[in-house]
Protein backbone atom coordinates (compact mmCIF):
# COMPACT_ATOMS: atom_id res chain seq x y z
CA UNK A 1 0.00 0.00 0.00
CA UNK A 2 2.78 2.51 0.80
CA UNK A 3 4.12 1.42 -2.70
CA UNK A 4 0.67 2.73 -4.13
CA UNK A 5 0.82 5.99 -2.62
CA UNK A 6 3.98 6.84 -3.49
CA UNK A 7 3.02 6.02 -6.96
CA UNK A 8 -0.06 7.84 -6.80
CA UNK A 9 1.81 10.82 -5.03
CA UNK A 10 4.46 11.08 -7.52
CA UNK A 11 1.76 10.88 -10.47
CA UNK A 12 -0.22 13.94 -8.79
CA UNK A 13 2.74 15.84 -8.25
CA UNK A 14 4.12 15.05 -11.71
CA UNK A 15 0.56 15.90 -13.32
CA UNK A 16 0.47 19.40 -11.63
CA UNK A 17 3.81 20.34 -12.37
CA UNK A 18 3.09 19.41 -16.02
CA UNK A 19 -0.27 21.81 -15.81
CA UNK A 20 1.60 24.66 -14.31
CA UNK A 21 4.36 24.60 -17.25
CA UNK A 22 2.22 26.67 -19.71
CA UNK A 23 1.55 29.36 -17.24
CA UNK A 24 3.37 32.44 -16.04
CA UNK A 25 2.84 32.36 -12.18
CA UNK A 26 3.08 36.06 -11.69
CA UNK A 27 -0.43 36.60 -14.81
CA UNK A 28 -2.00 33.63 -13.05
CA UNK A 29 -1.99 35.97 -9.34
CA UNK A 30 -2.79 38.59 -11.06
CA UNK A 31 -6.22 36.62 -12.67
CA UNK A 32 -6.73 35.22 -9.41
CA UNK A 33 -7.22 39.13 -7.76
CA UNK A 34 -9.13 39.76 -10.89
CA UNK A 35 -12.01 37.04 -10.18
CA UNK A 36 -15.39 37.95 -9.55
CA UNK A 37 -15.96 36.99 -5.83
CA UNK A 38 -19.98 37.45 -6.50
CA UNK A 39 -19.50 34.63 -9.32
CA UNK A 40 -17.23 32.39 -7.11
CA UNK A 41 -19.36 32.43 -4.64
CA UNK A 42 -22.55 31.53 -6.67
CA UNK A 43 -20.12 28.33 -7.76
CA UNK A 44 -20.04 27.97 -4.11
CA UNK A 45 -23.70 27.39 -3.85
CA UNK A 46 -24.36 25.07 -6.46
CA UNK A 47 -21.38 22.79 -5.18
CA UNK A 48 -23.66 22.80 -2.33
CA UNK A 49 -26.94 21.72 -4.41
CA UNK A 50 -24.88 18.78 -6.14
CA UNK A 51 -24.47 17.16 -2.62
CA UNK A 52 -27.81 17.41 -1.76
CA UNK A 53 -28.87 15.81 -4.89
CA UNK A 54 -26.75 12.86 -4.80
CA UNK A 55 -27.93 12.14 -1.38
CA UNK A 56 -31.51 12.46 -2.83
CA UNK A 57 -31.12 10.21 -5.51
CA UNK A 58 -29.38 7.85 -3.55
CA UNK A 59 -32.30 7.08 -2.09
CA UNK A 60 -34.17 6.09 -4.74
CA UNK A 61 -31.19 3.55 -5.70
CA UNK A 62 -31.40 2.47 -1.94
CA UNK A 63 -35.33 2.08 -2.19
CA UNK A 64 -35.45 -1.74 -2.45
CA UNK A 65 -32.83 -2.61 -0.32
CA UNK A 66 -34.65 -0.63 2.90
CA UNK A 67 -35.43 2.83 4.22
CA UNK A 68 -32.70 5.80 4.61
CA UNK A 69 -32.92 8.96 6.31
CA UNK A 70 -32.04 11.86 3.95
CA UNK A 71 -29.36 12.88 6.98
CA UNK A 72 -27.59 10.05 6.57
CA UNK A 73 -27.82 9.37 2.88
CA UNK A 74 -26.02 13.30 3.25
CA UNK A 75 -23.56 12.54 5.52
CA UNK A 76 -22.24 9.71 4.40
CA UNK A 77 -21.90 11.13 0.70
CA UNK A 78 -20.48 13.92 2.17
CA UNK A 79 -17.42 11.51 4.29
CA UNK A 80 -17.51 9.42 1.00
CA UNK A 81 -16.63 12.43 -1.32
CA UNK A 82 -14.11 13.75 1.12
CA UNK A 83 -11.75 10.47 1.50
CA UNK A 84 -12.19 10.58 -2.30
CA UNK A 85 -10.36 13.73 -1.83
CA UNK A 86 -7.77 13.03 0.17
CA UNK A 87 -6.91 9.20 -0.42
CA UNK A 88 -6.10 7.39 -3.73
CA UNK A 89 -7.75 4.40 -5.57
CA UNK A 90 -11.45 6.07 -5.47
CA UNK A 91 -11.17 4.60 -1.69
CA UNK A 92 -14.71 6.82 -0.95
CA UNK A 93 -16.75 4.89 -3.55
CA UNK A 94 -16.48 2.08 -1.13
CA UNK A 95 -16.25 3.75 2.18
CA UNK A 96 -19.78 5.55 1.58
CA UNK A 97 -21.88 2.76 0.94
CA UNK A 98 -20.21 1.03 3.33
CA UNK A 99 -20.66 3.76 5.98
CA UNK A 100 -24.20 4.01 5.50
CA UNK A 101 -24.87 0.65 5.38
CA UNK A 102 -23.65 0.05 9.39
CA UNK A 103 -25.73 3.11 10.07
CA UNK A 104 -28.71 2.08 8.57
CA UNK A 105 -28.90 -1.73 8.72
CA UNK A 106 -28.40 -2.12 5.36
CA UNK A 107 -26.64 -5.02 3.39
CA UNK A 108 -23.34 -3.57 2.49
CA UNK A 109 -22.68 -5.51 -0.67
CA UNK A 110 -25.91 -4.36 -1.61
CA UNK A 111 -25.22 -0.92 -0.88
CA UNK A 112 -22.16 -0.96 -2.91
CA UNK A 113 -24.23 -2.06 -5.92
CA UNK A 114 -26.15 0.91 -6.24
CA UNK A 115 -22.64 2.86 -6.31
CA UNK A 116 -21.94 1.44 -9.39
CA UNK A 117 -25.85 2.21 -10.55
CA UNK A 118 -25.12 5.66 -9.63
CA UNK A 119 -21.91 6.03 -11.61
CA UNK A 120 -23.70 4.38 -15.03
CA UNK A 121 -26.83 6.94 -14.65
CA UNK A 122 -23.82 9.58 -13.79
CA UNK A 123 -21.97 8.54 -17.24
CA UNK A 124 -25.40 8.59 -19.10
CA UNK A 125 -26.11 11.99 -18.03
CA UNK A 126 -22.71 13.55 -19.04
CA UNK A 127 -22.86 11.71 -22.45
CA UNK A 128 -26.22 13.04 -22.97
CA UNK A 129 -25.50 16.54 -22.68
CA UNK A 130 -22.53 15.82 -24.02
CA UNK A 131 -24.09 14.74 -27.05
CA UNK A 132 -27.03 17.87 -26.86
CA UNK A 133 -24.36 19.76 -27.26
CA UNK A 134 -22.02 18.31 -30.01
CA UNK A 135 -24.70 17.40 -32.79
CA UNK A 136 -27.16 20.08 -31.60
CA UNK A 137 -26.01 23.35 -29.78
CA UNK A 138 -22.32 23.57 -31.20
CA UNK A 139 -21.67 25.04 -34.47
CA UNK A 140 -19.73 22.24 -35.95
CA UNK A 141 -17.59 25.05 -37.32
CA UNK A 142 -16.43 26.44 -34.22
CA UNK A 143 -14.83 23.24 -33.17
CA UNK A 144 -11.60 22.05 -34.07
CA UNK A 145 -11.56 19.77 -36.90
CA UNK A 146 -9.31 17.38 -35.53
CA UNK A 147 -10.91 16.98 -32.14
CA UNK A 148 -14.40 17.10 -33.73
CA UNK A 149 -14.21 13.33 -35.12
CA UNK A 150 -12.72 11.97 -32.23
CA UNK A 151 -15.03 13.24 -29.60
CA UNK A 152 -18.04 11.89 -31.64
CA UNK A 153 -16.46 8.57 -32.13
CA UNK A 154 -15.87 8.62 -28.07
CA UNK A 155 -19.15 9.77 -27.42
CA UNK A 156 -21.22 6.91 -29.40
CA UNK A 157 -18.99 4.09 -27.88
CA UNK A 158 -19.21 5.25 -24.53
CA UNK A 159 -22.51 5.70 -24.64
CA UNK A 160 -22.99 1.79 -26.24
CA UNK A 161 -20.97 0.86 -23.50
CA UNK A 162 -23.12 2.60 -20.56
CA UNK A 163 -26.25 1.10 -22.32
CA UNK A 164 -24.96 -2.33 -21.90
CA UNK A 165 -23.74 -1.76 -18.36
CA UNK A 166 -27.76 -0.79 -17.98
CA UNK A 167 -28.06 -4.23 -19.43
CA UNK A 168 -25.97 -6.17 -17.29
CA UNK A 169 -27.42 -4.48 -14.18
CA UNK A 170 -31.04 -5.42 -15.45
CA UNK A 171 -29.81 -9.02 -15.56
CA UNK A 172 -27.86 -8.65 -11.92
CA UNK A 173 -30.95 -7.33 -10.74
CA UNK A 174 -33.74 -9.91 -11.71
CA UNK A 175 -31.91 -12.66 -11.45
CA UNK A 176 -29.76 -12.44 -8.04
CA UNK A 177 -30.69 -15.98 -7.66
CA UNK A 178 -29.06 -17.06 -10.97
CA UNK A 179 -26.05 -15.24 -10.41
CA UNK A 180 -25.23 -16.89 -7.26
CA UNK A 181 -25.30 -20.68 -8.67
CA UNK A 182 -23.48 -18.81 -11.54
CA UNK A 183 -20.45 -18.03 -9.27
CA UNK A 184 -21.05 -21.21 -7.09
CA UNK A 185 -20.68 -23.27 -9.91
CA UNK A 186 -17.69 -21.88 -11.48
CA UNK A 187 -15.97 -21.67 -8.49
CA UNK A 188 -15.69 -25.40 -7.79
CA UNK A 189 -11.89 -25.81 -8.01
CA UNK A 190 -12.27 -23.40 -4.22
CA UNK A 191 -13.29 -25.05 -0.92
CA UNK A 192 -16.98 -25.54 -0.72
CA UNK A 193 -16.82 -22.88 2.24
CA UNK A 194 -15.59 -20.39 -0.24
CA UNK A 195 -17.52 -21.26 -2.78
CA UNK A 196 -20.15 -20.68 -1.16
CA UNK A 197 -19.57 -17.67 0.34
CA UNK A 198 -18.55 -15.98 -2.75
CA UNK A 199 -21.63 -16.85 -4.27
CA UNK A 200 -23.19 -15.55 -1.49
CA UNK A 201 -21.83 -12.04 -1.57
CA UNK A 202 -22.34 -12.42 -5.27
CA UNK A 203 -26.34 -12.98 -4.81
CA UNK A 204 -26.49 -10.13 -2.59
CA UNK A 205 -24.49 -7.77 -4.32
CA UNK A 206 -26.86 -8.43 -7.35
CA UNK A 207 -29.54 -7.37 -5.22
CA UNK A 208 -28.34 -3.92 -4.98
CA UNK A 209 -29.76 -3.45 -8.58
CA UNK A 210 -33.02 -4.42 -7.37
CA UNK A 211 -34.23 -0.27 -8.41
CA UNK A 212 -34.34 -1.86 -11.88
CA UNK A 213 -37.40 -3.73 -10.94
CA UNK A 214 -38.97 -0.47 -9.92
CA UNK A 215 -39.66 1.45 -12.95
CA UNK A 216 -40.86 5.26 -10.34
CA UNK A 217 -37.28 4.61 -8.56
CA UNK A 218 -35.24 4.09 -11.77
CA UNK A 219 -37.01 6.54 -13.31
CA UNK A 220 -37.00 8.97 -10.67
CA UNK A 221 -33.51 8.31 -10.33
CA UNK A 222 -32.63 8.63 -14.01
CA UNK A 223 -34.33 12.67 -13.25
CA UNK A 224 -32.31 13.82 -10.82
CA UNK A 225 -29.24 12.66 -12.62
CA UNK A 226 -29.63 16.11 -15.21
CA UNK A 227 -30.11 18.06 -12.30
CA UNK A 228 -26.97 16.98 -10.90
CA UNK A 229 -24.88 17.78 -13.30
CA UNK A 230 -26.73 20.67 -15.18
CA UNK A 231 -25.47 21.70 -11.03
CA UNK A 232 -22.29 20.89 -11.66
CA UNK A 233 -21.73 22.38 -14.84
CA UNK A 234 -23.24 25.31 -13.23
CA UNK A 235 -20.56 25.49 -10.91
CA UNK A 236 -18.12 24.99 -13.68
CA UNK A 237 -19.52 27.97 -16.04
CA UNK A 238 -19.66 30.18 -13.14
CA UNK A 239 -16.07 30.43 -12.19
CA UNK A 240 -15.12 30.07 -15.71
CA UNK A 241 -16.48 33.20 -16.60
CA UNK A 242 -15.75 34.93 -12.98
CA UNK A 243 -11.94 34.25 -14.67
CA UNK A 244 -13.86 36.24 -18.10
CA UNK A 245 -13.61 33.47 -20.50
CA UNK A 246 -16.14 33.70 -22.62
CA UNK A 247 -18.14 30.15 -22.87
CA UNK A 248 -22.06 29.48 -22.94
CA UNK A 249 -23.35 27.60 -20.21
CA UNK A 250 -23.73 24.58 -22.99
CA UNK A 251 -19.93 24.45 -23.76
CA UNK A 252 -19.52 23.03 -19.91
CA UNK A 253 -21.22 20.01 -21.36
CA UNK A 254 -18.18 19.44 -23.56
CA UNK A 255 -15.99 20.27 -20.86
CA UNK A 256 -17.41 18.51 -18.01
CA UNK A 257 -16.70 15.18 -20.13
CA UNK A 258 -13.11 16.27 -20.34
CA UNK A 259 -12.98 16.42 -16.67
CA UNK A 260 -14.95 13.15 -15.93
CA UNK A 261 -12.15 11.84 -18.03
CA UNK A 262 -9.53 13.75 -15.95
CA UNK A 263 -10.93 12.42 -12.12
CA UNK A 264 -10.92 9.21 -13.57
CA UNK A 265 -7.25 9.10 -12.87
CA UNK A 266 -6.19 7.85 -9.33
CA UNK A 267 -4.75 10.31 -7.83
CA UNK A 268 -6.02 11.81 -4.48
CA UNK A 269 -8.73 14.54 -5.25
CA UNK A 270 -7.51 14.57 -8.88
CA UNK A 271 -4.73 16.29 -8.97
CA UNK A 272 -3.01 17.53 -11.61
CA UNK A 273 -5.06 15.62 -14.26
CA UNK A 274 -8.26 17.67 -13.27
CA UNK A 275 -6.92 21.17 -13.99
CA UNK A 276 -4.90 20.03 -17.21
CA UNK A 277 -8.43 18.51 -18.63
CA UNK A 278 -9.90 21.93 -17.47
CA UNK A 279 -6.91 23.65 -18.73
CA UNK A 280 -7.19 21.66 -22.38
CA UNK A 281 -10.79 22.34 -22.43
CA UNK A 282 -11.16 25.82 -22.04
CA UNK A 283 -8.14 26.63 -24.57
CA UNK A 284 -8.73 24.41 -26.91
CA UNK A 285 -12.28 24.78 -27.70
CA UNK A 286 -12.93 27.73 -26.20
CA UNK A 287 -9.98 29.97 -27.10
CA UNK A 288 -8.72 31.05 -23.30
CA UNK A 289 -5.92 32.37 -22.50
CA UNK A 290 -3.30 30.30 -20.77
CA UNK A 291 -2.91 32.37 -17.40
CA UNK A 292 -6.44 32.55 -17.03
CA UNK A 293 -7.00 28.90 -17.94
CA UNK A 294 -4.91 27.84 -15.13
CA UNK A 295 -5.80 30.41 -12.75
CA UNK A 296 -9.80 29.15 -13.32
CA UNK A 297 -8.42 25.42 -12.92
CA UNK A 298 -6.80 26.07 -9.33
CA UNK A 299 -10.14 27.69 -8.19
CA UNK A 300 -12.45 25.17 -9.97
CA UNK A 301 -10.70 22.37 -7.98
CA UNK A 302 -10.47 24.31 -5.13
CA UNK A 303 -14.19 24.81 -4.78
CA UNK A 304 -15.10 21.18 -5.84
CA UNK A 305 -12.73 19.81 -3.27
CA UNK A 306 -11.95 22.38 -0.70
CA UNK A 307 -15.32 22.36 1.27
CA UNK A 308 -16.57 18.86 0.62
CA UNK A 309 -13.18 17.70 2.60
CA UNK A 310 -13.42 20.11 5.47
CA UNK A 311 -17.30 19.42 5.63
CA UNK A 312 -16.15 15.55 5.75
CA UNK A 313 -13.39 16.04 8.64
CA UNK A 314 -16.13 17.68 10.66
CA UNK A 315 -18.91 14.95 10.28
CA UNK A 316 -16.11 12.53 10.37
CA UNK A 317 -15.23 13.96 14.20
CA UNK A 318 -18.98 14.16 15.32
CA UNK A 319 -19.48 10.23 14.17
CA UNK A 320 -16.07 9.37 16.48
CA UNK A 321 -14.19 9.09 13.01
CA UNK A 322 -10.78 10.17 12.00
CA UNK A 323 -9.44 9.91 8.13
CA UNK A 324 -6.74 7.71 9.29
CA UNK A 325 -9.06 5.20 10.30
CA UNK A 326 -10.76 5.42 7.29
CA UNK A 327 -7.92 4.54 5.43
CA UNK A 328 -7.17 2.35 7.50
CA UNK A 329 -10.67 0.71 6.16
CA UNK A 330 -9.94 1.59 2.32
CA UNK A 331 -6.62 -0.81 3.02
CA UNK A 332 -8.09 -3.82 4.43
CA UNK A 333 -11.86 -3.67 2.99
CA UNK A 334 -15.21 -3.09 3.52
CA UNK A 335 -15.40 -6.68 5.29
CA UNK A 336 -13.49 -5.47 8.03
CA UNK A 337 -16.89 -4.55 11.02
CA UNK A 338 -16.29 -1.03 12.25
CA UNK A 339 -18.56 0.25 15.46
CA UNK A 340 -21.63 1.12 14.40
CA UNK A 341 -22.37 4.91 14.76
CA UNK A 342 -26.10 6.73 15.48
Amino acid sequence: MRVRTVIVSVLAIALFAWFLRHANLADVWVQLRRARVDLLIAAFLAVIATYVIRAYRWQFLLHPIGPTRFRTALRTTVIGFAALGVLPARAGDVLRPYLLARQEGLSTSATLATIVMERVLDLIAVLTLLVVYVWGVADPASLPPALLRPIEVSSAVAGAGALVLMGMMWVLATHPERIGRLVFSAARILPHRVADRLAGLAQTFSSGFAVAREPQMLALAFFWSFPLWLAIAAEVWLVTIAFGMAMPFTGTFLLQALLVIGVAVPTPGAVGSYHEAYRIGVTAFFGAAEDAAVAAAIVTHAISYIPVVLTGVIFMAQDGLSMGRLNELAQSGPEKEMPAHP
